[in-house]
C-alpha cells in the first residue's frame, strides 16, 4: 500500500483508512468529529428503540444515532483484538444504554483504533471536542493510546461570555485532547508575545548604557542532591543551576548580577532575547472565525486557521504528513498546505469535498486538488445516484458550481435543488439560474414543465435541468418552447430552459448564463513571502 498525499478522499473515513493509509505513515492527526452538542442531556441519553435511522453524517448536521452502523462498530470493537478498548466501550454502553452518546462512542472507538495504527511512533493526535462528549472520548482515548500518553488536555476559549444562559454557567470552551503514540514525539515549543502587563511586572530592570530591559532569573537548583553542581562561588556555597565552567562563562559575559556584598542575585534575561511566553494548556488568544475577520465559509463548525497553525507548527515539521479524517470545510488541510506540510483530507459528503476544493483553489491558485472516490465517468455517477441520491445531487451541483439550497427535508427546496447567481446588469443587479437535478433512469417532460412553473413563481430568467440520462424528444421540445431570456446589458439571448446531462458536464459543458458570481464565500489567497506563506 503506497501513501498518496495532498489528496482528498470522498467516503467513510474508516474504509479510507483501512484501504489507503499504511501503518505508521502519518506524522500528525487532527480531527474534529461532528457531534450535536446543542441538545440537552435528557435527549442525548434517551433510550433508542432500535428503529432509528442509520448513523450517518450529513454536511452541516452534527448528529449520529444508534442504528445498524453503530451496532456493527460496537460488535467489531468488543470482539476484536483491542480488548482494553473493548472493555471500556462495553462498560459505557451497558451503563449509559443505547443512545446518541454511546452510538457516537462506538463509531469513534473503531476509528481511533485505526488512527492509532496509521500514526508514526513519533507522531501525535489532537482530538477536538466539546464538553458534552469530551469526558467519554478521553476514556476511549486512554484505552487506545494509554493514559501515560496524554500529553495535554487543552481548553480553547471560544467566546468571551454567553448572555443567554439560564440556571447554569455559560459554555465558552472546547477541549483538545493531545496524545502522543510513543515516548519521543515531535515537538516545537510554541510561544506567544508577552503581554504589556507581564513586561511591566517582570522586566523591571534597565541596563545602563544600552537601555535594554531585563529581568533576573534564579540561579539556584531546586534539586539539592547534585554534588557536581555544589561548589563555592564568590564566597557562597550553593547548589547552582550550572557547572562551574558555565557559571564562569556567564560571569565573563556580564550576564550575572551581584549585590554590594558579592552575593549572586541572578542571571540577566533580556526582553529583546525572549522568545515570548510558552503556550500553556488554556488558549484564550485565538478568537473564533466570527470575531477575527476571517472569511466565514458557511460551515457551522469552521475553526480559525490560527488554531490549526499553532497545532501544526508545534507537532510537525515541514514535509511531514498531516491527516484530517473529518475535514469538514478544510481548515486543517489549508493550514498544512500553507505551512509546507503534506496533507490528506477525508470527508463523507460531497458538499464538504466541494467546499474544500474551492477553498484550496481560491487560497492557492494553480493547486491541483485530486479527489479519490468521487465519480470520474458516467458509470461512477450512476453508481453514486443508485447508492445515495442526495450525495449524487450535491456532487452534480458542484460540477456546475451551483450552490445547494436544501438538505434532505422533503419539500424544503420548493422544486429547486441549486442556484447559480449571475450579473444581469446595473439595472437588474443579480439574478439566478435555478437548477433541478434528476438522478433517476426515467425522466420525462414533466421535469421541464415543473421547472418552467418554478421560474414563473420565483420570477427568475433561466432554469437548468441536469439529468443522468439523455433527455427525451418531448423534453427537448418543451425546453425549446420556453423561448429565450434576452439580456440587454450583455446583448445576448440565453435559452430559458436548458437541458444538460451528467456526461456532458464531465466533458466540460456548462450552462449558458451571463458572467456569474460563484455562490460561495472565497477563501483569501495565500502568497509566498520570504519562504513562508502568509495571508494577503
Amino acid at each position: 500500500m503506497k501513501l498518496e498525499t495532498n489528496v482528498l478522499y470522498y467516503g467513510d473515513n474508516l474504509d479510507v483508512l483501512r484501504k489507503h493509509i499504511p501503518d505508521e505513515s502519518i506524522d500528525l492527526i487532527y480531527l474534529d468529529p461532528p457531534f450535536n452538542s446543542n441538545r440537552s442531556y435528557n435527549v442525548l441519553f434517551r433510550e433508542s428503540g432500535g428503529a432509528g435511522s442509520e448513523a450517518q453524517i450529513e454536511a452541516f448536521e452534527d448528529t449520529w444515532r444508534w442504528g445498524p452502523a453503530a451496532q456493527a462498530a460496537y460488535e467489531e470493537v468488543v470482539t476484536g483484538p483491542h480488548q482494553k478498548v473493548a472493555r471500556m466501550l462495553r462498560a459505557m454502553v451497558e451503563g449509559l444504554t443505547h443512545n446518541d452518546v454511546t452510538a457516537y462512542l462506538s463509531m469513534m472507538a473503531i476509528r481511533l483504533i485505526e488512527l492509532h495504527r496509521v500514526l508514526k511512533t513519533t507522531g501525535s493526535l489532537y482530538l477536538h471536542c466539546d464538553p458534552t462528549a469530551g469526558p467519554y472520548l478521553r476514556v476511549i482515548m486512554d484505552a487506545v493510546f494509554g493514559p501515560r500518553n496524554l500529553c495535554a488536555q487543552i481548553a480553547w476559549k471560544r467566546f468571551s461570555s454567553h448572555g443567554n444562559v439560564s440556571k447554569t454557567y455559560g459554555r465558552i470552551q472546547d477541549t483538545l485532547l493531545f496524545y502522543a503514540k510513543g515516548d519521543s514525539w515531535t515537538w516545537n515549543q510554541p510561544y506567544r508575545p508577552l503581554s504589556e502587563k507581564y513586561v511591566d511586572d517582570f522586566f523591571r530592570h534597565v541596563e545602563p548604557g544600552t537601555s535594554r530591559r531585563y529581568r533576573l532569573q534564579n540561579v539556584l537548583n531546586p534539586n539539592k542532591d547534585r554534588p557536581n553542581l555544589t561548589y563555592e562561588w564568590n564566597g557562597h556555597s550553593r547548589v547552582w543551576k550550572w557547572t562551574r565552567d558555565r557559571m564562569q562563562q556567564l560571569h565573563d559575559s556580564g550576564m550575572l548580577e551581584y549585590s554590594k556584598t558579592g552575593l549572586l542575585k541572578g542571571v540577566r534575561q533580556y526582553l529583546d532575547d525572549s522568545p515570548g511566553e510558552k503556550i500553556q494548556d488554556i488558549w484564550d488568544d485565538i478568537r473564533p472565525v466570527g470575531q477575527t475577520g476571517e472569511v466565514d465559509l458557511g460551515y457551522p463548525t469552521q475553526k480559525p486557521i490560527a488554531l490549526l497553525e499553532r497545532i501544526i507548527n508545534a507537532s510537525s515539521n515541514p514535509g511531514d504528513v498531516v491527516l484530517d479524517p473529518f475535514c469538514g470545510c478544510g481548515t486543517a488541510v489549508h493550514a498544512a498546505q500553507k505551512l509546507d506540510r503534506k496533507w490528506i483530507g477525508i470527508d463523507i459528503t460531497h458538499l464538504a469535498i466541494g467546499l474544500i476544493r474551492r477553498r484550496m483553489q481560491d487560497a492557492f491558485p494553480g493547486i491541483d486538488i485530486r479527489v479519490i472516490g468521487e465519480p470520474v465517468d458516467l458509470g461512477g455517477a450512476k453508481e453514486l445516484a443508485a447508492r445515495d441520491k442526495y450525495q449524487f445531487q450535491w456532487w452534480a451541483l458542484d460540477r456546475l458550481g451551483a450552490q445547494p439550497v436544501a438538505g434532505k427535508k422533503k419539500g424544503a427546496d420548493k422544486g429547486i435543488d441549486g442556484v447559480i447567481p449571475f450579473f444581469a446588469g446595473p439595472k437588474d443587479d443579480y439574478k439566478r439560474a435555478l437548477v433541478s437535478v434528476k438522478g433517476g433512469e426515467h425522466v420525462g417532460v414533466a421535469a421541464v414543465r415543473d421547472l418552467r412553473g418554478v421560474l414563473e413563481r420565483e420570477n427568475e430568467p433561466v432554469g437548468v435541468v441536469l439529468t443522468l440520462t439523455k433527455p427525451t424528444r418531448e423534453m427537448v421540445k418543451e425546453a425549446a418552447a420556453a423561448g429565450f431570456y434576452h439580456n440587454d446589458f450583455w446583448q445576448k439571448d440565453y435559452p430559458r430552459i436548458q437541458l444538460l446531462t451528467i456526461e456532458e458536464t464531465l466533458a466540460g459543458k456548462r450552462p449558458e448564463v451571463p458572467a456569474h458570481q460563484a455562490p460561495f464565500a472565497k477563501a483569501p489567497r495565500e502568497r509566498e513571502q520570504a519562504g513562508t506563506p502568509r495571508l494577503l
